[in-house]
């Protein structure tokens, strides 16, 4: 880092960001492979918190990767750079005040833990939607299992690249077992339970 460079401090402050939006910021951090429902699940969530009036915003792989990281590819190694500036865009987003939702496959244990070190105890929610490689393949709703099977797509988590799934996760979903409203309930539910918004 240079040392031409300082951190400037805002007249805002974070506390203050909170207060307003009268709420308990977080980084719910959706994990699992192609196909769970990460990103359905996410944005079930994020609308249900929307009309609630809650402050928040989502981060999606894909849609992430048309901007902020086109320039990465599937290897592990941008997989972790992929991962690292999710992190600290997310961290950004918290320190707005806004409950975020990154929905990622992020296939590996330390990176999602160099994300939970980014921020403070509490403020990272690792939400593994744990739905079986079985079920994720039998949806396949972009054909990416089809071609990695085949050979077209390398890298690819679960075929030829691992998932290490979560240690201790906040909550755990799977898809295949319950209807997207109600996996997103479960969410829901928790953050009523750890008063990161308001019962109703």
């Amino acid at each position: 880092m240079s040392s031409n460079i300082r951190w400037f401090d805002h007249k805002v402050s974070h506390a203050q960001r909170v207060e307003l939006k009268q709420q308990k910021p977080c980084i719910l951090w959706f994990t699992g492979l192609s196909g769970a429902g990460k990103s359905t699940l996410a944005n079930t969530v994020d609308y249900e918190l929307y009309r609630r009036g809650q402050h928040t915003y989502v981060l999606d792989g894909d849609n992430v990767r048309h901007g902020l990281n086109k320039d990465l590819g599937f290897t592990d190694e941008d997989r972790i750079e992929n991962i690292r500036r999710i992190g600290e865009a997310s961290k950004l987003f918290l320190d707005a005040g806004l409950i975020v939702l990154s929905a990622f496959i992020s296939p590996f244990r330390e990176d999602r833990n160099m994300v939970r070190k980014l921020v403070e105890d509490g403020d990272f929610i690792e939400v593994f939607v744990s739905t079986p490689l079985s079920v994720c393949e039998d949806r396949d709703p972009k054909g990416l299992y089809k071609k990695a099977r085949k050979g077209e797509i390398k890298h690819f988590t679960g075929i030829d690249s691992p998932y290490q799934e979560p240690e201790n996760p906040e909550i755990v979903v799977d898809t295949s077992l319950y209807s997207i409203e109600e996996a997103g309930g479960i969410v829901i539910e928790y953050l009523e339970a750890n008063g990161y918004i308001p019962k109703i």
